[in-house]
């Protein structure tokens, strides 16, 4: 067995800052995503998930087609298509329509 193995790359390390991270809540890695399945403690280690398949907040007028590139607004905690500003997070695995507030990401990972 190779012995410089780490992990399988779908979770990540994370200690949360000084407020708590709810179970479900996207947070921001440099420029990545990930996503807490777990409650994490304020100032305490936890695990987010960086690949998969997952439900959260979008800018409720965009209008995402299946396929689309989708970027982490961290000022107002959701997905949008708009890359100014913005970190790519992944792509819309379901089309969501005007007037929808989740949208269903496939995390890059």
């Amino acid at each position: 067995m190779a012995t410089n193995y780490i992990s399988g790359g779908n979770t990540v390390d994370y200690t949360a800052g000084g407020s708590a991270i709810t179970s479900g809540q996207v947070v921001l890695i440099g420029t990545r995503v990930g996503v807490a399945k777990d409650a994490i403690a304020a100032n305490s280690p936890g695990v987010l998930h960086v690949t998969g398949v997952w439900s959260a907040a979008k800018l409720s007028t965009d209008v995402v087609t299946q396929g689309a590139a989708l970027y982490w607004d961290n000022t107002n905690s959701r997905f949008t298509l708009t890359s100014a500003g913005n970190t790519l997070a992944g792509w819309a695995f379901a089309a969501a329509g005007n007037g929808v507030t989740t949208v269903q990401i496939k995390l890059l990972g």
